[in-house]
């Protein structure tokens, strides 16, 4: 009996019941959100505002999918207009701060030079600098240079942001890769540019597609740059846009709003399903030293 009921055994049990009660908890928390966009994006306007509200719609519909899709918003606008901005500055984003941080972190971390750790501080602190202090130079210069509702006038803004962040965690990446590598590839006759390319990137293949993965994500939820740079309403981003189409002075049309969230989230919701292993390995790796 004193084994069966051991009170040390009885506690370890309790505990973890406890703490998986908790960790459920906290995952129907913070899916409650999610649910709750999705839900209101199939309701009809009338359910949407009923109180008490329905957790379940009663009437399932796609009204509010076919509104955005259709171009029937506010704006006149069509949501694939503005789906179709976020996507192209996403991904040049990406490449863009794929090509310059990449040779930039690996300078870091194997070109010894003098004021080196100095320079890798400064660039990380400017990181640290609100976007809003720059927001009215950034427009006066864009403005003088014709770069107003442009793609190339969105994506050197992101560069900004984007940039500083990349070349550390790159940094932390290359680090983790032995020199021998590079030591053996000096022996075969590579240059530096042929090491980075042909022997080095390889073996950060898990770091590239976590850097590149972050670097989408801040780019397609960014809102106050795109809403300064982009005035034209049809060079409109998404977050932008979707307060432009859907948020009034005197009403918000939620049924549509749920809807559009809904598909703004499932290009991150893809990229996550099918790249999230290759996401966690790069930043484990990332954070190991070799």
């Amino acid at each position: 009996m004193s084994s069966r009921f051991n009170t040390p055994r009885v506690l370890r049990r309790t505990g973890n019941a406890l703490r998986f009660l908790l960790i459920v908890a906290l995952v129907l928390l913070y899916l409650m959100p999610l649910y709750w966009m999705i839900s209101t994006s199939l309701k009809l306007q009338p359910e949407i505002f009923r109180m008490p509200p329905t957790l379940i719609p009663e009437t399932l519909t796609l009204e509010n999918y076919a509104a955005i899709i259709a171009g029937t918003m506010a704006s006149a606008i069509p949501f694939l207009v503005y789906f179709k901005n976020s996507l192209f500055v996403a991904v040049f984003t990406v490449l863009a701060t794929l090509a310059l941080a990449t040779p930039a972190a690996y300078a870091f971390s194997r070109v010894r030079f003098r004021g080196k750790r100095n320079l890798i501080y400064f660039v990380l602190v400017s990181q640290m600098l609100p976007v809003v202090l720059i927001l009215i130079p950034l427009y006066q210069t864009f403005m003088r240079m014709r770069l107003l509702s442009t793609y190339p006038g969105l994506v050197l803004p992101y560069l900004m942001l984007t940039l500083p962040f990349s070349i550390w965690m790159l940094k932390g990446y290359f680090d983790s890769i032995p020199r021998e590598l590079d030591e053996a590839a000096r022996v075969d006759g590579c240059t530096k540019g042929q090491t980075m390319l042909r022997v080095i990137l390889p073996n950060v293949t898990p770091g590239l597609t976590a850097t590149a993965i972050v670097t989408f994500i801040m780019a397609w939820d960014e809102f106050i740059i795109a809403l300064t740079i982009m005035d034209a309403n049809r060079m409109r981003t998404l977050p932008v846009g979707m307060i432009q189409s859907f948020v009034g002075q005197f009403s918000m049309k939620w049924g549509e709003m749920m809807a559009a969230s809904v598909v703004t989230t499932i290009p991150v919701v893809i990229i996550f399903v099918f790249l999230s292993k290759y996401l966690i390995g790069g930043l484990i790796a990332g954070a190991v030293k070799g």
